[in-house]
């Protein structure tokens, strides 16, 4: 006497491992269809935005330190044109006896007046020649050996106190603190973005597993009589989660790559030196690469844990 198609299907399956192809089979997949993929895309996108940004944030700090780290620059503030030139001579002559100085420079004239031009227009009266009707100071910048630290400035104005009384001394470095504490806040920002996107795209997973673990409830029943264990079943939810965190994590990446490389081309047409400093290296690009693949880590993670607890508390 046979037996019925179906017990005889049943009995065929239960005498061979459950897992692979066939077992992935019992519960239908509709892959791209759903909004799943493309909330991971979109999320991957922003990420991949957020940790550009942060990089570049990094990069222009370390440069822009680097480059002040032993730079100073002396002004002299002198409103008579003859004295104010006497005492620059006599300040670039005492500097450059010092052992701590490495180099210095006199800013010209045409340069300061080019500083100058977009604030108080080409036609103003500025120039340091003639007694100008503003006044500008004299300006000496200074290479110190190691970093501009609060001794050595202090040894500068000890030198320069009996040569030109009208000399102030700061380091370049301290007229950029407002500005790096503001683009470390905006560091701080683009890492917490990033977290947020991270446990964001965690939650879509989380909600789009319970969905489906309910929707073929009736199914995964069937799979524990042929003998499925809940790890079986979790790692066929698990692999079509990571298909579709695959795919929009691509998507994601190619959407972000776009954005980022049209945000760059638009900052680094502004021509300024301090900007060109947040350029992406080889190892920054690595890291945006690899956003998707941990996207697609934390999804396969997050639905099977998901999937898991919900079998315990289901079966």
């Amino acid at each position: 006497m046979k037996r019925p198609p179906v017990l005889a299907r049943a009995v065929a399956r239960s005498l061979v491992p459950f897992g692979g192809e066939r077992a992935a089979s019992l519960i239908p997949h509709a892959r791209l269809a759903g909004p799943m993929p493309w909330v991971i895309a979109i999320m991957v996108a922003l990420t991949v935005v957020a940790a550009a940004g942060g990089l570049a944030l990094s990069n222009l700090v370390q440069s822009a330190r680097s480059e002040l780290s032993g730079a100073a620059t002396v002004q002299i503030v002198e409103p008579l044109t003859v004295e104010r030139d006497r005492q620059a001579r006599a300040a670039e002559v005492a500097l450059a006896g010092l052992p701590d100085v490495a180099g210095l420079r006199v800013v010209p004239q045409a340069e300061l007046d080019a500083l100058l031009d977009p604030w108080l227009g080409g036609g103003a009266d500025t120039g340091l020649q003639g007694d100008g009707a503003v006044p500008v100071p004299a300006l000496i910048d200074v290479e110190l050996r190691g970093g501009a630290d609060a001794p050595k400035l202090t040894v500068l104005r000890n030198a320069l106190r009996g040569v030109a009384p009208a000399a102030r001394v700061d380091a370049q470095s301290a007229w950029l603190g407002p500005v790096f504490a503001a683009i470390a806040s905006l560091q701080w920002l683009a890492l917490t973005l990033v977290v947020l996107l991270a446990l964001t795209s965690a939650a879509a997973v989380w909600l789009a597993a319970r969905s489906a673990l309910g929707g073929n409830r009736g199914t995964i029943e069937i799979v524990h009589l042929l003998g499925g264990t809940d790890a079986q079943i979790a790692r066929i939810f698990q692999r079509s989660v990571g298909f579709d965190a695959a795919a929009g994590g691509t998507v994601g990446l190619a959407l972000g790559m776009a954005a980022v490389l049209v945000l760059g081309g638009q900052f680094a047409a502004l021509g300024s030196g301090m900007v060109a400093g947040g350029g992406l290296g080889m190892v920054d690009w690595l890291l945006i690469a690899a956003i998707p693949l941990a996207g697609v880590a934390i999804a396969m993670l997050t639905a099977r844990l998901t999937i898991l607890g919900a079998l315990r508390r289901m079966l």
